[in-house]
């Protein structure tokens, strides 16, 4: 028989966290070969995970830091898949309330499966500065500027010039958070940034269109805005856990836009139909709810830039949906920087994936 770990027994409605939280009480524990088959006197699919992926055997920071990267790459998909999407809106809505319904839509979900956790709480004093900083700089800020911009940029510009964020990301974190740059951070870092200015070249930019610099303004100011609420995010010193603030913080944000939009916007007129229906749903639900809360724990735990190596990813996404979905074309430059910001991804990844899989 292979070696005894101890694993939790249920004890009323508690259970032991592997990743270290305190249960509510104390567990009994009992011995529990692995690996071995599946047993239906153990904790069900917390006991079926640790056996089949041997999470068990792991330490808390490892499976932490493997959470945290699996929820990076549903990120990536799920913005990726956002721009196109906010841009077939536009064609039914205007900015600010494509942005609010979105909003609403999100919030909505995020309580649902808050309640159906039972992890519904107010936010404590301490963690009142985060709340306002994500509602404020990324819900409402970077996504009221994107939808705003879309209206003058095409989706695969304005997804790449939007994820210039890493650049913003990589002083400030060095400047204000003192972490340090490593060599794979930095050339992964520099390779993936030359992906994003070969796609984006300053030099071919029409400066007599008003609107595009105002349309490509827009979304290079999202940029340095949700830069700033990644930063704050690292630093903060959190209370609550991020998935008890992230309804609150989408609530919040949910209000401010539909003020907005009534203010700058008015009051639409919406000719409802099924596919607006289905756009609205996957924006609030897929490019809302998902990555608001998944965003929160990658933020805790991944350094910065390597939160901001990773989401280079988007770029590729959103702009290969947009050329399938908006029929954009896939220029040499969409494919060469494609190459260089997957180059820079697997560069800048390369330490904590190498620690991950260190015996």
């Amino acid at each position: 028989m292979g070696q005894t770990h101890y694993l939790p027994r249920r004890v009323s409605s508690s259970y032991y966290d592997p990743r270290g939280h305190k249960p509510n009480q104390s567990p009994a524990l009992r011995p529990y070969p692995l690996p071995g088959a599946w047993r239906r006197s153990t904790n069900g699919w917390l006991d079926f995970q640790i056996a089949l992926f041997g999470l068990g055997r792991m330490k808390p920071d490892l499976l932490r830091r493997r959470e945290a990267i699996a929820l990076l790459a549903a990120i990536a998909v799920a913005w990726g898949t956002s721009w196109p999407i906010i841009k077939a809106i536009l064609q039914y809505l205007p900015p600010m309330w494509t942005t609010g319904l979105r909003s609403a839509i999100g919030t909505a979900i995020l309580f649902a499966i808050s309640a159906l956790r039972g992890t519904v709480a107010l936010p404590q004093r301490g963690d009142v500065p985060v709340v306002l900083n994500i509602a404020l700089l990324h819900m409402v800020a970077f996504t009221g500027l994107i939808s705003v911009g879309l209206q003058f940029v095409p989706a695969g510009r304005s997804v790449v010039l939007g994820y210039t964020t890493p650049l913003w990301v990589t002083a400030g974190a060095r400047m204000f958070l003192g972490e340090t740059l490593t060599p794979s951070r930095m050339i992964g870092l520099g390779v993936g940034l030359s992906g994003l200015f070969f796609l984006f070249d300053p030099s071919t930019f029409d400066w007599s269109n008003q609107n595009a610099v105002v349309g490509n303004a827009l979304v290079l100011l999202a940029a340095l805005c949700w830069a700033a609420s990644i930063l704050h995010v690292r630093a903060h010193k959190w209370v609550s856990t991020p998935f008890q603030l992230v309804p609150w913080q989408a609530l919040l944000a949910t209000c401010i836009l539909m003020l907005l939009a009534l203010a700058f916007e008015g009051v639409p007129h919406i000719e409802w139909n099924a596919r607006l229906v289905v756009l609205l749903l996957y924006g609030g639900a897929i490019g809302i709810a998902l990555p608001y809360w998944a965003m929160q724990t990658v933020n805790r735990g991944l350094p910065a830039i390597t939160t901001a190596l990773g989401l280079l990813a988007v770029p590729i996404v959103g702009v290969a949906c947009s050329a399938i979905a908006l029929g954009e074309p896939l220029t040499f430059a969409l494919l060469a920087a494609t190459v260089l910001i997957i180059g820079g991804i697997a560069i800048g990844l390369s330490d904590p994936i190498g620690r991950l899989y260190r015996p």
